[in-house]
């Protein structure tokens, strides 16, 4: 990278391998789908995408395999003008995930990593001049722990962590997300591994995660749109009502979304809110990168 952008992604890149269902089937048994579509995917890639759709200048770090699935898992990227120099082709399989959707809107994933296990500290070191230039820095959990804690180590602006999986990560790593982005599960799982004690309510956990050390929390709710605090009072911002088609990436568009503003310098309160109704948005098509709003799209309203 020559340039250092608003943005860097450090974080997977796959081909998704969509099924649509009538329902999802229960354990041991065998429904018939309808159809099977490949499209591009992975949660860092997802970001990446919303972001650099929304105006931002993104960076891309990461790897792809060698086989067909590669040049589909960039597509989008290389369409949105993501900046790809950093991205690695590595022999063997691109990541891929089978996705299953329902009549729902609802999805399971199963994710074989591929080329993104091969995504080292070194391959990440390689680009830390572009982390430490970059306003936000964004990891998920879909690369190896090491991998993930070189990027935030590297960084000198914000860091959004959206420990999606949730990966066991050094203290020191976790304590320099602002915000930590999670979903209730998630932000459990991540209380406990910093040592806080077992609490269910939202707002606990929460208040439990700021306690630790983390700078601010963002907690997605799904429907319900997403709680935010940066250690005052936990604010919930709602969802707008929308028909939900396929629920698959709107968590990463969310993402996307809150780090755009955040790059744009806005308040965490501002991005959150922004963020929610990219997510809105992204429900109500099919697919992950395809279904992400451009630069000066119409987006749902917030409940009043």
């Amino acid at each position: 990278m020559n340039t250092s952008p608003g943005i860097v992604v450090v974080g997977s890149i796959n081909a998704d391998l969509v099924i649509a269902l009538g329902r999802h089937p229960q354990p041991g048994e065998t429904v018939l789908g309808r159809s099977m579509t490949v499209l591009p995917g992975g949660k860092g890639a997802n970001q990446a995408v919303a972001a650099a759709l929304l105006g931002a200048g993104v960076a891309m770090i990461g790897g792809v395999g060698a086989d067909t699935h590669a040049d589909v898992a960039l597509s989008a990227l290389t369409a949105a003008g993501v900046d790809l120099q950093a991205v690695r082709r590595t022999d063997g399989a691109t990541g891929v995930a089978v996705v299953q959707v329902a009549d729902d809107g609802e999805n399971t994933i199963v994710v074989l990593p591929g080329a993104n296990a091969q995504v080292t500290p070194e391959v990440v070191l390689d680009s830390a001049g572009a982390i430490r230039g970059a306003a936000v820095v964004v990891v998920q959990g879909e690369l190896p722990a090491d991998a993930t804690e070189a990027a935030v180590r590297s960084a000198s602006g914000r860091v959004i962590i959206n420990l999606a999986p949730v990966i066991p990560l050094d203290r020191t790593v976790l304590l320099r997300a602002d915000p930590l982005v999670v979903n209730e599960h998630e932000g459990a799982l991540v209380l406990g591994q910093l040592g806080g004690g077992p609490v269910s309510e939202h707002e606990d956990i929460i208040g439990a995660l700021l306690a630790c050390g983390v700078k601010s929390v963002v907690m997605t709710l799904g429907g319900a749109g997403a709680l935010v605090s940066d250690g005052g009072p936990v604010g919930h911002v709602p969802a707008p009502r929308v028909p939900t088609v396929d629920t698959t990436g709107a968590g990463d568009a969310f993402v996307g979304a809150l780090a755009a503003r955040l790059a744009d310098g806005q308040p965490l309160d501002d991005a959150v809110r922004f963020a929610v109704r990219v997510g809105s948005y992204a429900v109500q098509r099919p697919g992950a990168q395809p279904s992400y709003p451009a630069l000066g799209t119409t987006l749902p309203d917030l409940p009043a």
